[in-house]
């Protein structure tokens, strides 16, 4: 696939807005960037439709215009000329565009207050906001088990929803269904295992589709730090050092073992 103005553009919107997912991506094979930065283009457009204003009505517009866009390419319409639309239409399989609706459909709870109902419902969220996402990422690449794609892309979810919950308690969101020290043990846990199910299964993802698993290398250093000091969501002290950052994603861009 040509790397064209537009799939630039998808990558500058990349860059500053998702700046760890572009250092990843630009970890991958070109050839595996220039699918990649139309979906995280788009999906940054989405994260973002909810929190650009305060009107309920205005949010669920704007994400109804990204399900509308999905459904164009999904359909095999003309699809509308729009900068992360166009590029995004020519890496899509049919089936990943109906996936990426569950993505859009997800992002209303961004838009209210209310809390999760259950675990379940903040591990349906976390799936369909990660694990679709990077479904979608490794299977327009290649071949891959989905199931082992989902452990994943669920627990590199919950790492970067325990960084964001200082954030999201900020603008008035309930992030966490338990948020006591226990609780954010048990989730980073569950994540933890999850990730390791996924590791275990390496050889079920080709080898062609693995670069899209780069986003997810501090996935493993978040979640143990959660685990050891539960305290450090709260205070929003999760992460690594820019030096340990980029000397982890060169060791797994290098060996390949995500």
């Amino acid at each position: 696939m040509e790397f064209n103005a537009d799939i630039g553009a998808c990558a500058a919107l990349v860059q500053r807005a998702d700046p760890d997912r572009f250092r990843a991506t630009m970890a991958a094979p070109v050839s595996a960037r220039a699918k990649l930065f139309p979906i995280y283009a788009m999906n940054v457009e989405v994260a973002r439709a909810p929190w650009v204003t305060q009107e309920a009505m205005i949010a669920e517009m704007r994400l109804q215009w990204w399900r509308d866009a999905l459904l164009e390419i999904s359909d095999g319409d003309q699809v509308r000329r729009h900068e992360v639309v166009t590029p995004l239409s020519s890496v899509l399989l049919p089936n990943l565009s109906e996936a990426l609706d569950g993505l859009v459909l997800a992002r209303r709870w961004d838009i209210y207050r209310d809390p999760f109902e259950s675990q379940a419902d903040l591990d349906r969220y976390i799936d369909q906001t990660s694990g679709t996402l990077l479904w979608a990422a490794v299977r327009s690449l290649g071949d891959a088990d989905e199931s082992v794609v989902r452990d994943f892309g669920y627990a590199a979810g919950v790492a970067n929803w325990l960084q964001a919950v200082p954030e999201l308690e900020a603008q008035g969101r309930i992030p966490l269904l338990d948020g006591t020290q226990d609780g954010i043990k048990r989730l980073a846990r569950t994540a933890l295992e999850r990730l390791q199910s996924a590791r275990a299964q390496r050889g079920r993802i080709s080898a062609v589709a693995s670069p899209a698993l780069l986003s997810g290398w501090q996935t493993k250093a978040t979640l143990k730090q959660a685990l050891k000091d539960p305290a450090r969501v709260a205070n929003g002290a999760l992460g690594q050092s820019e030096a340990r950052k980029r000397l982890g994603l060169m060791i797994k861009a290098a060996t390949g073992r995500w």
